[in-house]
């Protein structure tokens, strides 16, 4: 997710995300779907926010 859009579901939903935590993790849009890279680097940024820890 990108700024750009979390604006945009703030925009949408403001009244019902107003107590959750949105994370941005700044990943550019640019991947083709299940791109190996893509994957890495989601399971890198978001491990951390779901207790998992690098082994």
């Amino acid at each position: 997710m990108e700024k750009k859009h979390k604006q945009r579901l703030e925009e949408k939903f403001g009244d019902l995300l107003h107590d959750k935590n949105i994370v941005i993790l700044n990943i550019e849009d640019n991947y083709r779907y299940m791109d190996e890279e893509l994957i890495q680097i989601l399971t890198v940024s978001v491990n951390p926010y779901l207790g998992i820890r690098d082994e």
